[in-house]
């Protein structure tokens, strides 16, 4: 037995110039550290929160 909800989500990918990016498939990498990771929850915050 499972349980359904309709929903939506997205896939927020950070892009460079230069980064391969083709369709659904990128080379896949990790952040350079923690500080990455929470320097672009903060930018996307902000670009939310301006929404």
């Amino acid at each position: 037995m499972s349980q359904s909800v309709a929903h939506l989500h997205t896939h927020v990918v950070p892009r460079t110039k230069g980064d391969g990016l083709r369709g659904f498939f990128w080379p896949r990498t990790r952040y350079a550290d923690d500080g990455e990771a929470r320097d672009y929850a903060a930018r996307l915050r902000q670009a939310l929160d301006g929404a």
